[in-house]
């Protein structure tokens, strides 16, 4: 494919270079950007490139917190939640809480093609997926076992229980709501910020085709039928190619309530440029939960791309890749968060 090399100019009327195709993900997962832009070198498609490349961090299990054999719940199985989506057609596909099937992103990808529905849940997802020709699989392996075991050990902590007896932060349950309590919120911050929970991933094509996705095993140790941001459109990951794409990482569960991604596309369609759109979804959140956990990625139609991140203790930096005809290699790009 003819690699096209633009000069954008930025509101702020600094020259900012920019060029497409690009691809961006969140964290420094090399092999995932590698994958994405070979399909496209290969000439594949923008939505068969974030496909693949969201799909080879499920092979991967990268970080352990994508695919299968991390991040069991408290009954100690892993499910997994994906999203890709076409910013042509604005066409979502997506699967939570998905059950003994691999491949969530594929199995995502299925539900825009051969289903007029935007996102499958649970067991019926599964069923879906073997209807689809996706092999049944155990997605538990010794690594995740060994961890739900340690929890166990642990007391079952850190968990997601609040106003519950027997106290949540020091038993393993079982537990009932507490009687006459008056809500109190208890947002401490126990998860661990190494909890790398999402591959996303933004897909620019050569001609400023937008397509985005998503594929995690979600929060570990989360409560059996726990869905965060990652399989919702316009929180996990959002592609409209009049504008731009975005995806996000971190704590879902707070996340999600803003919509993030689809806030970002929003900002870039106004002409605000990648980085600050970042920035100013971050601050958004900030001003709710100023400890969250998250970061989220940001890429235009030019291909002029940004990140942004909420600083806390133990992440002050966010790391993501980038492939793009301006760059020898994909690259680690890092951020300082803000």
């Amino acid at each position: 494919a003819a690699l096209l090399l633009l000069a954008v100019l930025t509101p702020a009327g600094a020259a900012s270079a920019a060029a497409l195709p690009v691809v961006i993900n969140t964290w420094a997962f090399r092999t995932a950007v590698e994958t994405a832009w070979r399909v496209l070198e290969s000439g594949g498609s923008e939505l068969d490139a974030v496909e693949r490349g969201c799909g080879q961090c499920e092979i991967d299990q990268c970080d352990g917190s994508v695919g299968y054999g991390g991040s069991p719940d408290e009954s100690g199985e892993t499910t997994l939640d994906a999203m890709i989506m076409d910013g042509n057609t604005m066409e979502v596909g997506a699967v939570a809480d998905l059950r003994r099937v691999k491949n969530a992103i594929g199995v995502a990808r299925k539900v825009i093609e051969y289903t007029k529905h935007t996102l499958l849940v649970g067991e019926s997802a599964s069923l879906f997926a073997v209807r689809m020709g996706f092999p049944y699989e155990d997605l538990t392996t010794q690594k995740s076992l060994s961890l739900y075991s340690e929890w166990l050990n642990q007391s079952c902590q850190p968990n997601y229980w609040k106003n519950v007896v027997p106290d949540s932060s020091t038993s393993c349950g079982p537990y009932k709501r507490r009687e006459g309590v008056t809500y109190k919120d208890q947002t401490s911050a126990q998860r661990s910020v190494h909890n790398h929970d999402t591959i996303g991933m933004v897909v620019i094509g050569v001609n400023g085709t937008v397509a985005s996705g998503t594929s995690t095993n979600g929060a570990i140790h989360k409560l059996p039928g726990r869905v965060g941001d990652s399989p919702i459109a316009g929180a996990g990951s959002y592609a409209d190619s009049t504008a731009g794409g975005a995806a996000a990482t971190g704590d879902g569960d707070i996340m999600m309530r803003f919509l993030p991604s689809y806030q970002a596309v929003e900002y870039m369609r106004m002409g605000t440029d990648p980085t600050v759109a970042c920035q100013k979804v971050i601050s958004r959140i900030q001003k709710y939960a100023p400890k969250f956990f998250g970061a989220i990625i940001c890429a235009n139609t030019t291909g002029s791309y940004g990140a942004a991140c909420n600083k806390i203790p133990g992440f002050t930096q966010f790391h993501f890749m980038v492939s793009s005809p301006l760059l020898s290699q994909p690259t680690v790009q890092v951020v300082d968060c803000i």
